[in-house]
């Protein structure tokens, strides 16, 4: 025989290694980053929708937090939320300058 005996503190600390360890489970890095939608966010604050492109922009910052905070869920659902009042955003900018530019050559042509 040996002259070291295996103890359980021994296989106690190979079961423990890394090398060792042949779970499955999901860690926090093994779980893919939910977006955030930042980039849409600021695209979308250069629309004259101010109250609302703002709101886009701090869910999208609420997202990006939630997710450095581990909460993964909560970090998918503000992104969906910045991403669609981000939408909302761009729609309504849209429509506010297309608006103010007809109203302009409405008047403009009219004199």
């Amino acid at each position: 025989m040996s002259q070291y005996a295996p103890s359980s503190d021994f296989k106690t600390a190979l079961d423990s290694s890394p090398e060792a360890n042949t779970e499955d489970d999901k860690t926090e890095e093994d779980v893919p980053r939910p977006k955030n939608y930042l980039w849409l966010t600021i695209v979308s604050c250069f629309c004259p929708a101010y109250p609302i492109n703002i709101v886009a922009f701090v869910f999208s910052i609420m997202s990006l937090n939630s997710y450095n905070n581990g909460d993964i869920d909560g970090s998918r659902r503000l992104g969906r939320n910045a991403k669609w009042v981000a939408i909302a955003s761009i729609i309504i900018g849209l429509l506010i300058i297309g608006i103010s530019c007809a109203v302009h050559f409405i008047k403009r042509t009219s004199l």
